[in-house]
């Protein structure tokens, strides 16, 4: 359903989490739904999705956010999981760089399968490894910035800033729907003017990721 609405007022959003293997991806969902981390996890088989509810402008908010059950091991990852999605959260790994460098083919095969409104967030994970960061914050937000994506780094080891990940990918996929429901342009210039880069908390704007 291209609007994401049920029944009139009540939303139903689907939230895809990609990245490589081993970068945390089903600890951010787990942390992010259950509030809780595995350090035995193993990939994830077969497919994996945790719906949450949110509130947002008073109106209940369902976001069901899937996990790429293991397939991305095999670059296999198919159109179908992509389907109907309005947001997505493209992770790697700080301190592994080969995981930063994969960010560019998740992005392609993402503007592949979704539509460009996609609400997209890039997100450093393992921010609780500072002693062996292999990628620097400042390469996240310009990769970030080149890209129009909102940037984060998040721990699923300490939960840190993972509600806020998955919050801020649900309310600009909210902030889309409603302005295609509403169609004002001055509503869309409103909006456009509020997206912001997140690290470890800070806030900071920029006219980089105008939409």
């Amino acid at each position: 359903m291209d609007e994401s609405v049920v029944g009139g007022e009540e939303y139903l959003f689907k939230i895809v989490v990609i990245g490589d293997s081993a970068v945390g991806k089903s600890n951010l969902l787990s942390r992010f739904a259950r509030d809780e981390f595995d350090l035995h996890s193993k990939a994830t088989i077969g497919v994996e999705f945790q719906t949450q509810v949110m509130e947002i402008d008073g109106k209940e908010i369902k976001a069901q956010v899937w996990d790429t059950a293991g397939q991305e091991r095999f670059r296999a990852v198919t159109s179908a999981y992509y389907r109907g999605a309005v947001g997505a959260l493209l992770v790697y790994d700080i301190t592994r760089r080969s995981t930063f460098d994969s960010v560019k083919r998740w992005l392609d095969e993402l503007n592949t399968h979704c539509d460009t409104t996609t609400a997209r967030m890039l997100v450093g994970n393992k921010s609780d490894l500072e002693n062996i960061r292999d990628v620097s914050v400042d390469e996240g937000k310009t990769l970030a910035e080149e890209e129009g994506l909102f940037f984060i780094e998040t721990s699923a080891l300490d939960s840190t800033n993972v509600k806020e990940a998955f919050q801020i990918v649900i309310k600009e996929v909210y902030n889309n729907v409603r302005r295609k429901v509403l169609n004002s342009d001055s509503y869309k210039a409103e909006l456009s003017s509020n997206r912001v880069s997140l690290v470890n908390g800070s806030k900071s704007t920029g006219s980089c990721c105008s939409l």
